[in-house]
């Protein structure tokens, strides 16, 4: 019986070496295309540096290139776009760059700004919905069902904060109050843009939407957004202190961070927000003051005792301000050593999206420019809603870009059998162009401001 049992097992091994085998050849083609994107967007990113681009613009054209070889008859990278492991780990990319952005935001700074990104999102919503819906897409492209106009709006609505979050921040402009308006206002437009598509969806698929619909997902994206920084931000300094009594060490401190990200993300994907929300709204929650039971870094543990001897003052209060500076972040030191990893996939993936055969077709792309131009038009109108005293066209500008919210809203047309495919090429040669003209426009826009 023993050996009837053994030579099954054994069987069964032979039997499944094939499959494990392709397995293998699977994962070992996920871990170079990895090694291949990472690399190539560390070479990419300084190269765009250099000629007064911010690195995200590198890993974008990277993507394109990349994902255009096939026209110049070079197949190998094609599979990468629609790989589910990629994707993945590209999702978990602009996961961890929210997350980031969350932590480096105070919430109070956010809060100042609250009523002007309230404004800037709103018209950063309506205006570009309004101009594609209602203008630019019956003039431009005329004798299509009134449902394809209504995506055409849609889209034209949508925001990446992921992109303008990374100039921002690659420029250590973050702090400023444009920024925070921006970033405000992207959340706005996300929940809206999420109301929005819903509400167009809604209408293709059943030809009406009631008004409780609509009100339930307003309802639970507010409920979210202001419980989970509500109830986070009280139980935040409870929970920390807890947790430093059982591991005070850096590991606890990064597991938790990230788990929260994590856990945040997870629960607005549950409530049907996008998951980058829920990522920003846990970087919210943890201020450095919370922080204070852990255990400073250890190259401040290193150079403090060090410091006792020095006797200059004036050096020792330098060195003292650095020391606490380094203490006080060493939560974003250590996210932002994983992202080096996963968030240069998330950008070169978006820029994989871009197909440059759409360009072939000139009528083709006067349409598209046409459609870019109103999409830009809409954005910058939001950014004059910024009011006195703010630069609108930092402003609109961070609003610009569609990215990979853009290509979803639009995918989601195509899907349902509303979009066609000229009118998909359209929407993509604009998310092109919004991608990719913000990154050095909103640069160079930075660079002058006093």
């Amino acid at each position: 019986m023993i050996k009837h049992r053994h030579s099954a097992a054994v069987l069964l091994g032979l039997c499944a070496l094939p499959a494990l085998a392709a397995g293998s050849d699977v994962v070992g083609e996920n871990l170079l295309w990895l090694a291949i994107i990472i690399l190539a967007a560390r070479l990419f990113s300084p190269l765009a540096q250099r000629i007064g681009f911010p690195a995200v613009l590198g890993e974008l054209l990277l993507g394109v290139a990349l994902g255009n070889l096939g026209l110049l008859g070079f197949h190998y990278f094609d599979p990468i776009a629609k790989d589910p492991i990629i994707m993945f780990m590209a999702e978990l990319g602009v996961i961890i760059l929210l997350l980031q952005i969350g932590l480096e935001t105070r919430l109070g700074d956010l809060v100042s700004v609250g009523v002007r990104a309230s404004m800037v999102g709103a018209v950063g919503i309506i205006v570009p919905f309004v101009l594609g819906a209602f203008v630019v897409g019956p003039l431009l492209l005329p004798g299509m069902e009134f449902n394809s106009y209504l995506f055409l709006g849609a889209t034209l609505s949508a925001t990446s904060v992921g992109i303008t979050g990374r100039v921002f921040r690659d420029l250590g402009q973050l702090k400023m109050p444009e920024a925070q308006i921006v970033l405000g206002a992207a959340v706005i437009d996300d929940v809206l843009g999420l109301v929005i598509l819903a509400v167009v969806s809604s209408l293709v698929q059943a030809g009406s939407v009631s008004v409780g619909q609509v009100g339930m997902i307003i309802a639970e994206a507010v409920l979210f957004l202001g419980g989970s920084i509500m109830i986070g931000r009280a139980i935040a300094p409870r929970l920390l202190r807890w947790v430093a009594h059982l591991d005070a060490g850096h590991s606890m401190l990064f597991s938790l961070v990230l788990a929260v990200g994590l856990l945040m993300a997870w629960l607005a994907h549950v409530v049907g927000l996008a998951p980058i929300i829920g990522a920003f709204a846990a970087g919210l929650l943890f201020e450095p003051v919370f922080l204070k039971e852990f255990d400073t870094p250890k190259m401040v543990q290193e150079i403090e005792p060090l410091l006792a001897r020095e006797t200059n003052s004036e050096n020792h209060d330098q060195v003292r301000a650095v020391l606490a500076r380094h203490t006080s972040h060493q939560h974003e030191h250590m996210i932002e050593s994983i992202s080096y990893f996963f968030v240069p996939v998330f950008f070169v993936l978006t820029g994989m999206q871009v197909d440059l055969s759409t360009l072939s077709d000139p009528k083709t792309v006067a349409i598209a420019l046409g459609i870019t131009a109103a999409a830009v038009l809409g954005k910058l109108a939001a950014g004059f809603a910024a009011g006195k005293g703010k630069n609108p066209w930092v402003v609109g500008w961070g609003m610009v870009p569609r990215g990979e919210v853009g290509l979803i809203f639009a995918m989601v047309g195509k899907g349902l059998g509303v979009l066609s495919e000229s009118m998909f090429s359209v929407i993509v040669i604009m998310v092109i162009l919004t991608t990719l003209l913000t990154p050095p426009i909103l640069t160079e826009l930075l660079r002058k401001k006093p």
